[in-house]
């Protein structure tokens, strides 16, 4: 029986894979990757490869066996047709009696269009039979904190939200409930909203900003009509900028909020507080 982690090189799927090397043997451990050589660290530590590509259903034949429990960290080719992508390992799950899949999900609250392939994957695997978790992870602090050059840069953090309010939390927290479904007992077909303990704003983000790095950064609020703008200015391709505009517009209506408390439940910790991830971001 073996832990199975999709995506294991991305940002996610890599806090994953580490986290679990402090909890079970690393033989235990099966990291599919694309390209080997980005994962050669983690086959240092003993972690077992299986390169596998969400575009080549062929190359999942035979991946995974009975027992095996397996995290489907979802895609993030928006234009390659992530549900189908999605299928291919759902369908290879199931061919392998697997015992448990665990997908990455987003919030039922949320009705942007980046929601839509989410929902259709959970169809899928709700109805493919196989035992599952739903782990509906909210925003990452990161969607931010790894954007700060340009704020700081113009002294302005822009987004199209107006006052609407964000529970997130670091990659490393939704990890944590990754790692503790995957090594836990009882979480079969169910549904965790995860989400940060406390929710804020941008314009507090802005003041954080300000109050760490000790300049006066403003929250400009502008419509989702010039956020496009301003995201295709800065190269971010027309559909992309237009669901990144299409999140901004579920958060003004805090589609993003998430009170459940199920991810700091799950971990058996705070979630990380945004002040921390600002402070680790500027440091870096």
């Amino acid at each position: 029986m073996s832990i199975v982690v999709t995506g294991a090189t991305g940002h996610l799927g890599r806090h994953v894979v580490q986290q679990l090397l402090e909890k079970v043997p690393a033989d235990r451990i099966t990291a599919v990757v694309r390209d080997r050589d980005r994962a050669a660290d983690l086959a240092a530590r003993g972690v077992r490869l299986a390169v596998a590509d969400y575009n080549a259903p062929e190359t999942f034949d035979g991946l995974f066996a009975a027992g095996d429990r397996v995290l489907l960290v979802s895609g993030n080719e928006f234009d390659k047709g992530r549900v189908g992508q999605h299928t291919v390992v759902i369908d290879a799950a199931k061919k392998a009696g697997v015992a448990l899949l665990a997908y990455t999900s987003a919030p039922s609250s949320l009705t942007a269009a980046l929601a839509d392939d989410h929902r259709a994957t959970e169809e899928v695997l709700v109805g493919s039979g196989v035992p599952y978790v739903l782990l509906r992870n909210g925003w990452y602090h990161e969607n931010y904190t790894e954007q700060l050059a340009p704020v700081l840069e113009h002294g302005a953090v822009v987004q199209a939200a107006g006052e609407g309010r964000v529970s997130s939390a670091s990659r490393a927290d939704y990890a944590a409930a990754a790692v503790a479904v995957l090594t836990g007992e009882g979480h079969e077909n169910k549904a965790y909203e995860l989400g940060g303990d406390e929710a804020w704003s941008f314009a507090e983000y802005a003041a954080e900003l300000s109050r760490q790095t000790g300049r006066e950064i403003a929250y400009t609020p502008v419509s989702t009509e010039a956020y496009t703008g301003i995201l295709t200015g800065a190269g971010v391709p027309a559909p992309l900028a237009e669901v990144f505009a299409g999140v901004d517009a579920a958060i003004e209506k805090d589609e993003l909020v998430v009170s459940t408390g199920d991810l700091s439940r799950l971990t058996g910790r705070p979630t990380t507080p945004l002040a921390e991830a600002v402070a680790a971001a500027l440091k870096g």
